[in-house]
């Protein structure tokens, strides 16, 4: 499973924060920064979700008010 992290998209709610802790707060950007990822393109962030995380990636997403969290199986299928 992956992540991927949209940070131009972000407005800085950090609901992510509170869901998993892989994302943290940059309080001068106002944006969230997803850890241990790597920037694919131009401020889109994308990582791989450990198995016991899982739930939480998800969780992470949903909580998003701007949809900048997207979660793939390993089949590259959107799951959230």
């Amino acid at each position: 499973m992956r992540i991927e992290f949209d940070r131009d998209v972000c407005i800085g709610m950090f609901q992510c924060v509170a869901e998993w802790d892989a994302f943290e707060e940059d309080t001068d950007a106002g944006k969230a920064i997803l850890q241990d990822s790597e920037e694919t393109e131009e401020d889109l962030f994308v990582r791989e979700v450990p198995e016991d995380a899982e739930l939480d990636a998800k969780f992470a997403a949903r909580a998003c008010p701007v949809d900048a969290i997207e979660v793939y199986d390993d089949d590259g299928e959107q799951l959230v």
